[in-house]
């Protein structure tokens, strides 16, 4: 089968997919560095003064860990991805294992922007959709609240539209 390009390069047909906002990493990994840079600093400072320089070395167990978890903050951020498409909603994830949930509008019961206080200093909501089936239910995480209000309406909208046809 031959597969029909637009002009932006994507093959006709395939969902155009939206990524999460930057604020979400930048909000991910100031709670990586506010809780691991004091455990740090403590490890470091508080054996080391009551039992001796050498066990200071354990501070390097959370600092290898913040290391560690700064640049895979950015490649699960990078994973997050959503799109609309006619029929449904398709969220995809994960580095090592992706998961790719497709939600259909027909089977939304409840959409819903969360957002709590860490999550709205960074200017940031997530969206919760529910469905009839509590393992389907998806949330998309970290996006501009106006973005998460434009598709809380749209996907209600079309919940509505696809059920009433049921």
């Amino acid at each position: 089968m031959e597969t029909v390009e637009d002009g932006g390069g994507r093959a006709e047909g395939e969902p155009v997919w939206t990524g999460l906002p930057h604020g979400l990493l930048r909000m991910r990994r100031l709670l990586l560095v506010v809780w691991l840079g004091p455990i740090t600093i403590a490890t470091a400072v508080l054996p080391g003064w009551l039992a001796g320089p050498p066990w200071a070395a354990f501070a390097l167990l959370p600092l290898a860990l913040l290391l560690w978890g700064w640049p895979m903050l950015g490649r699960n951020w990078r994973s997050w991805r959503y799109a609309e498409r006619a029929d449904d909603l398709l969220i995809s994830r994960g580095v090592l294992w992706r998961e790719e949930t497709v939600v259909p509008y027909g089977r939304m019961q409840l959409v819903e922007v969360t957002s709590g206080p860490v999550e709205r200093h960074f200017d940031l909501a997530s969206v919760q959709l529910h469905t009839a089936a509590a393992a389907t239910d998806a949330r998309i995480p970290g996006l501009d609240p106006a973005e998460a209000e434009r598709l809380r309406d749209r996907l209600t909208q079309l919940g509505e539209a696809r059920s009433a046809g049921l």
